[in-house]
This record gives C-alpha cells, structure tokens and sequence, in this order.
C-alpha cells in the first residue's frame, strides 16, 4: 500500500469520527443550534403558558406604581390648589366688600357703642365695630326709635332719614373697622316743644336681617330734647356720617 492511500484512508476515518461528534446532543454546536429553539419556547409560553401570569403581574406593577405617581402628583397639585383657595377664602377675599354683600353681620360679629359727639350735645354717634375676622354687611342705617324706658309700650319716636337709598346691596365692614352713623335729637336746637318723656335711644345695628332681640339700649341722660330727630346713613368717619344725617328728609 503506498504512503498516499494510507494517508487518505486517514482522512476519512478522522472526517467520520468528526461527523459523529457533531451529532451529539451534548456538543457545542447542538447547544448553540437549540438556542433559537429555547427562546421561540420562552416566546410561545409568554403567550399561553405559565410565563403570561409572571408577564401580565410585572405590566401590572408597573401601571400601579404608575398610576401612584400619577394620583400622588393630582393630589398634591389639588391639595394645593385646595389650600390656595382655602386660604384665599380666609384671607383678602373673606375680607372684601364683595364677601361682605353676600354676608350680613351678625349680633355676635359686632359691637355697638353710643356716645355724645363732641361739641354738639343733641347729636349721638352710633360706632358699629366689627369685632370678627372676615367682613360683613350692614343695612345702609341702624334701624333706630327714642322712647320712655321707664314706660311699657309708651310713645315711640322714629327719626329722619336720608332719601333716595340705592346702590350695593349692603354697607360693608370689614375686619377690625367700625361703621359710624349720626342721629341729632334736635336739629333745630329747639329748648321747648320736645317729645316729653323720651330718655332711651334703641339701637338695631342691622335692621334687615338681624333679629329684634339683638337691639341695644342707651340712655339719653338729662337735658336731652327730642324733636324732630334726624339720622343719617351708615358711614367709614363721624364727619362723613354727620353729612348724611343732615339731608334726612324721609320718615324711617
């Protein structure tokens, strides 16, 4: 046999051997060629087998935490905006006119004060502060009337006021700030012809809305003459008031 045929004989049975290596399931090149196959069974299972519950549970998760970044960022944003408007309610606009108008003072919002006005004996400022924290509104004038105290259902005298009321729906105080109103006893500083017996000013300071037992009682004291009494509108100084109080021509 010569050198060339052995060693082609050679050939062969290494080709052979080599065949048969690649045929084994174990082998690097079996491994390799299954791996396309694993991945399509991965895919197949994703859709029906027991992968899609671990699938759908992982999407799931991700839209809850989603959708708690999502509420948590709409909660806040509303938090806040519920705060602004909170705090704008209780601030400048809870203390406006336009809050006042919508808002009628009540007995315990205010407190009411009478006292002689300075160099004018027949004349009394009615002071009506508001003691709250927000506005409120009044009628545009104290509902007033002079009577004998000292007497039950006896004559009652009503004053003058200012004619032509129109305007805004209220007068409006606001926190901390006092509305003044002016009545003369006796604009005509008359000595005879008063209303004998009258010695108590009654004061309702809203006249309009608040009940009659809110109305508060102050004594003339002595030497007061009512005749023909005169009351003006509800004003933010005495002067302004006293302006008021001096057109009054129409019967309250």
């Amino acid at each position: 046999m010569s050198l060339r045929t052995t060693l082609s004989s050679a050939a062969v049975v290494l080709l052979g051997s080599l065949a048969l290596t690649a045929c084994q399931p174990g082998a690097t090149g079996a491994s390799g060629a299954s791996t396309p196959s694993q991945q399509g069974s991965v895919a197949s299972g994703a859709t029906g087998g027991a992968a899609p519950v671990s699938a759908p549970s992982t999407a799931k998760g991700s839209s809850s935490t989603g959708s708690t970044g999502a509420s948590t960022g709409t909660s806040t944003g509303a938090g806040s905006t519920a705060g602004n408007a909170g705090g704008a309610a209780g601030g400048s606009d809870a203390n406006s006119d336009s809050y006042a108008y919508t808002h009628p003072c009540s007995g315990r919002q205010v407190s009411v004060q009478v006292t002689r006005r300075d160099g004018a004996p027949g004349q009394r400022v009615i002071a009506v502060r508001n003691v709250s924290t927000h506005a409120c509104g009044l009628s545009y004038f104290p509902q007033v009337y002079l009577d004998d105290s000292q007497a039950s259902g006896g004559r009652i005298v009503k004053p003058l006021i200012p004619s032509g009321l129109g305007g805004a729906p209220a007068y409006p105080v606001h926190a901390g700030q006092t509305a003044y109103a002016v009545i003369d006893l006796n604009p005509g500083g008359s000595s005879t012809g008063g209303v004998s017996g009258i010695d108590e000013l009654n004061v309702l300071a809203d006249g309009d809305h608040m009940p009659n037992a809110e109305t508060k009682n102050f004594p003339l004291g002595a030497g007061a003459v009512v005749h023909g009494p005169k009351l003006g509108l509800y004003r933010s100084d005495v002067a302004d008031a006293v302006s008021s109080m001096i057109g009054a021509d129409t019967q309250s």
